[in-house]
């Protein structure tokens, strides 16, 4: 001890036995830090992923949320609009739901959530916030069968809001567009015409909007000319409209 206090021989020999040993260590300590390595990476890997899967989750939730709000603001809309529209219409109305659509051939219907238990009767007239919808055919305790005015089966009393002219408007049935039926060769029916309802036969209340005249075709030695009506309503996407009782 007293020499290597004084030389330093012990630390020297320590110094190269250091050198000697650390290669060794490293080897020895190098899977095991491996070993480590590899395992702190897959937990990390594991976090990532479970983060990744919460957040996607989060995501389609968030999604869903925004698109039912924005679906809830579209419907208020709808219903803004037709509350504006009932303006136009004297007497007892309700707003009504559609809960279904006929789907079979040449038919064209829809089913509505007011039925007896609302007071709604067969004749009544049907609206949405543009147009004429149709006409209830069918009454039960809780719902309502409409015919819309794009069947085959449906006639509207309309008359021009230019000229005052009036015609018939029937159904299709496999489009929406109408034809206005036995019009005189004579007559003055335009492209852009705009057609309301005369309040002939007392269904339907006066002067609301029907369609638009879309084409005039006068065919030569042909008394009638064809005359393609589309419709104002929005057969295919209104979800909210206005029944209106006959005479109210």
């Amino acid at each position: 001890m007293v020499v290597d206090h004084q030389y330093h021989y012990l630390a020297q020999s320590r110094s190269i036995l250091t050198s000697l040993i650390s290669p060794i260590r490293t080897m020895v300590d190098g899977p095991a830090r491996f070993i480590n390595w590899v395992e702190n990476n897959l937990s990390e890997q594991q976090s990532l992923g479970v983060e990744n899967a919460r957040l996607k989750t989060e995501q389609l939730i968030l999604r869903a949320k925004l698109q039912k709000l924005e679906a809830l603001q579209q419907e208020n809309e709808q219903l803004r609009t037709l509350l504006r529209a009932s303006q136009k219409v004297s007497g007892k109305i309700l707003v009504a739901e559609l809960l279904a659509v006929e789907l079979a051939p040449f038919t064209r219907q829809v089913v509505l959530n007011r039925g007896k238990k609302d007071n709604v009767v067969v004749g009544q007239a049907v609206l949405d916030a543009f147009g004429v919808m149709g006409q209830v055919i069918e009454v039960n305790r809780d719902s309502s069968r409409v015919l819309l005015i794009s069947d085959s089966r449906s006639a509207v009393p309309v008359q021009s809001t230019r000229t005052g002219s009036r015609a018939i408007a029937v159904g299709q049935g496999m489009s929406n567009d109408l034809q206005l039926l036995f019009v005189p060769d004579t007559a003055d029916f335009q492209v852009g015409d705009s057609l309301e309802t005369s309040g002939l036969g007392s269904h339907f209340p006066v002067s609301y909007p029907v369609g638009v005249v879309s084409e005039v075709v006068h065919r030569p030695g042909e008394r009638f000319s064809q005359i393609t009506v589309y419709p104002s309503a929005h057969l295919d996407s209104s979800r909210q409209v206005l029944l209106v009782w006959p005479n109210g």
